[in-house]
């Protein structure tokens, strides 16, 4: 095939995804502009919640996103995949039964973080709310996943982008309060977030059962061993990068809460623009792994390189768009002068740093679907923890940049992991081209 019927292969994987992952932020951005409305103090009590709740709940879904480069490989390799749906729910389930006790064993601890004294209520009450979500979000993940595996992308990602607006209109109603309903404030910030998880996984979960003939299987042990082999990678990897990001919004939500409202505000931005390669990176793992159970690295390097062109190209006109335009991005969700004081400075430094975060997630995309994921976990654990977070704390306090001593320990971190992660896929190839030949 031509280059450009690869990159086409790809889009066609990737667009729905796009429109879901898009979705996905927007979900979240309905949140900041709401909670920003309301108040900074809701906007910084959320962004902390978030912050230290995504942490957990992420870890979890490293996990479940394992499904579908596995199943993609099971197919490739001509093996049956649909009976593993009903194991994939369990999986799932039980995986969020124990991220919902961890996320709850964590609230306690609030109190002894020194934030300021008016937030820790409303911390606490949003991260029990949604840490009950928990179930809702990984039966939607799960399955999902399980579609992602053969391919059928749209329904799904449609169903996110529908609940965008479902969303933004229950957060209207349960923070501002409507008719009988009274203001609710972050608990109605909550509550919506919870009402909608649980809308996406039940909707998805009853369009599988009507599109495919499910029956229960018994499978071995062996599915779940794979799962966790190739997912447990990839959840220390998304644990090790949230940790970098979010513990800007923890570190300087001690200093002010303002701190880590400008944290969220950047984070939603730039999380907007990562849905792209991400999807793409989503494309890239479900072909690349297709190609390597079929044991074809001509596809597998083609599919690869042509992923990472889109995903880079895209990012760099991101970039010129955050350059150009920072002060009317930030204004879009807060007119607080402080605020936008603080954020528009961070987003000429996040524009370097998007490049380098779409060529990262590709790559990640591409190990995901050679199910050599340990790499993605050790390239990010010497990126952000080794480098990132000692970097970025040190020019933050010591040399006062604050926030943005942090973001430059950002790019420090996605240089120095593209450039692992390169040199390895490199070596990589050299072996799969001495083993398909065997």
């Amino acid at each position: 095939m031509r280059l450009s019927e690869y990159a086409k292969e790809l889009l066609n994987i990737a667009m729905p995804i796009i429109m879901g992952n898009l979705g996905f932020i927007l979900i979240a951005a309905g949140d900041v502009l709401i909670a920003g409305r309301h108040s900074t103090d809701t906007l910084a009590a959320i962004s902390i919640a978030t912050a230290i709740s995504n942490c957990i709940t992420t870890f979890g879904i490293g996990l479940i996103v394992s499904v579908s480069p596995v199943l993609s490989n099971f197919r490739g390799e001509k093996k049956s995949a649909k009976k593993y749906f009903y194991p994939t729910i369990k999986f799932a389930m039980i995986t969020a039964f124990i991220i919902m006790f961890a996320v709850l064993a964590f609230v306690p601890l609030i109190d002894y973080m020194k934030f300021e004294p008016k937030l820790v209520p409303m911390i606490k009450e949003y991260m029990v709310i949604t840490a009950l979500a928990v179930f809702g979000g990984y039966l939607h993940a799960a399955v999902k996943e399980f579609l992602q595996a053969f391919e059928i992308v749209f329904f799904p990602n449609l169903v996110t982008v529908f609940c965008v607006f479902l969303n933004i209109i229950l957060n209207i109603i349960l923070v501002f309060g409507w008719g009988i309903i009274p203001s609710l404030g972050v608990v109605g910030l909550a509550i919506a977030s919870f009402i909608v998880r649980y809308f996406m996984g039940f909707v998805l979960l009853i369009y599988t059962f009507k599109i495919m003939k499910l029956h229960r299987f018994d499978v071995s042990n062996d599915y779940y061993k794979s799962l966790i082999k190739v997912g447990l990678p990839i959840s220390f990897a998304i644990l090790i990068e949230f940790v970098a990001f979010n513990s800007v919004a923890v570190i300087m939500g001690r200093v002010s809460g303002v701190y880590a409202a400008a944290q969220n505000l950047v984070n939603t931005l730039t999380t907007v623009s990562f849905m792209v390669p991400l999807a793409l990176s989503n494309a890239i793992a479900v072909k690349v792994g297709y190609s390597n159970g079929a044991k074809n690295l001509t596809d597998v390097k083609r599919y690869s390189w042509v992923g990472i062109g889109m995903s880079v190209g895209f990012m760099a006109l991101s970039s010129i768009v955050f350059a150009s335009f920072p002060h009317f991005l930030v204004s879009l969700f807060t007119s607080d002068d402080i605020l936008v004081k603080i954020s528009v400075p961070v987003l000429y430094v996040l524009a370097c740093f998007q490049v380098f975060d779409g060529l990262q997630v590709s790559l990640s995309g591409i190990f995901k679907g050679i199910k050599q994921t340990k790499i993605v976990m050790i390239a990010n654990f010497i990126g952000y923890w080794l480098i990132s977070i000692p970097l970025g704390y040190t020019l933050a306090f010591k040399f006062g940049f604050n926030i943005m001593g942090f973001w430059y320990g950002l790019i420090v971190a996605a240089v120095t992991l593209c450039t692992i992660m390169l040199v390895i896929l490199n070596k990589k190839f050299k072996e799969m081209r001495k083993s398909f030949a065997n």
